[in-house]
């Protein structure tokens, strides 16, 4: 483990020390483990557990656990840490009870075909499903699903910020949007589950994030950035730059998720992310002054007088009822992600996919 993550990991217990009283003794499940959102949520778990002796143990998914062994051998060889070998959709049920149930588990997006005209979406409601069953069956108490902002579908670009009460979708008709629906109804399904059976289920709307373990190879704005500075440049923008994001720290991130678990209210959304928005070009040059002399490409010229596209997220609930915030702002955040790159990877985790 590299001190950057060490670093990183300390702040996460800093700001979450309290929450874990109420998970001493108790037993975890994860899906997606190994993916960016999994592997910080294991790693944090790991640390609290081993610097509170909390007593905690956690069964993790993976489809490939020789992977994850040979690449994260510090989690995979804790002994408070069992990999079950699976699949999200058809996994056998561990043994035992599990108070807390993650699913962060979702299936890597490809265009729709003859054969699969519905890309992800059937395998993706399937495992959220069976996911909230073993959680049914298995004497859970809080269930936490990790979303995403793509429920509502495309942001018009005269709301600022989209907030959970936002009251649209994406179009039903839209070929392409399987990710986005499959979110959709397996919130629905969370909403359901936590209505009629004995367990609360809290669900994150997760928008857009840096840090250590996100893909650099992937459809991930920040990790491409990252990659190109890595390779000395120059940093590459696919469009005109002009779409406003916002970035929230994969640690923080950590933060966010430990307390909507722990805290948060049943069957009520919660954005997570950053609500301090900036262009593609702007995150483009951020990346790009890391690395002196990278400069920054760009494939198209903006055209005069249209509306830029966004997908910045409103904040306010995290905030106001849960206390929440950004603790570490993007240019630091983006430096701890570089850094990390560039220390290498041998000792990070395998990365699944997490659209």
């Amino acid at each position: 483990m590299t001190n950057a993550l060490a670093q990183d990991l300390d702040h996460v217990l800093a700001h979450t020390e309290k929450l874990w009283t109420q998970a001493r003794g108790e037993r975890f499940f994860l899906t997606g483990g190994t993916g960016f959102v999994g592997a910080w949520l294991t790693e944090s778990l790991a640390w609290a557990n081993r610097r509170l002796n909390l007593g905690i143990s956690a069964v993790l998914l993976t489809r490939n656990p020789k992977a994850f062994e040979e690449r994260c051998p510090h989690v995979a060889a804790d002994p408070a840490v069992t990999l079950l070998t699976g699949d999200a959709v058809s996994f056998e049920y561990p043994r035992g009870l599990f108070p807390f149930v993650i699913h962060a588990a979702t299936e890597r997006y490809f265009a729709p075909s003859p054969a699969h005209p519905v890309s992800t979406f059937d395998r993706d409601v399937a495992a959220t499903r069976h996911a909230l069953d073993m959680a049914r069956t298995h004497g859970a108490k809080r269930f936490l699903f990790t979303s995403s902002g793509a429920v509502y579908g495309k942001q018009p670009p005269q709301v600022a910020h989209v907030a959970e009460n936002f009251p649209a979708a994406p179009f039903t008709t839209d070929a392409n949007s399987a990710y986005a629906q499959g979110k959709r109804v397996s919130e629905f399904l969370c909403s359901g589950y936590a209505e009629f059976c004995e367990f609360d289920v809290m669900i994150a709307r997760l928008f857009a994030f840096t840090g250590a373990y996100l893909p650099l190879d992937e459809n991930y704005a920040a990790g491409n950035f990252v990659r190109d500075a890595l390779a000395g440049g120059p940093v590459r923008i696919a469009g005109d730059g002009t779409p406003y994001r916002s970035y929230l720290y994969a640690a923080d991130l950590a933060i966010w998720l430990w307390t909507i678990l722990f805290r948060g209210k049943s069957a009520y959304p919660y954005n997570v992310g950053s609500s301090a928005e900036l262009t593609i070009a702007d995150l483009a040059r951020s990346v790009a002054a890391l690395k002196p002399g990278a400069g920054v490409n760009l494939a198209h010229k903006p055209i005069a007088g249209a509306p830029a596209a966004r997908y910045v997220p409103k904040t306010a609930r995290a905030q106001d009822e849960l206390g929440l915030r950004v603790w570490i702002p993007l240019e630091e955040g983006l430096r701890r992600m570089y850094q990390w790159n560039m220390a290498g990877r041998a000792l990070a985790c395998p990365v699944e996919s997490y659209p």
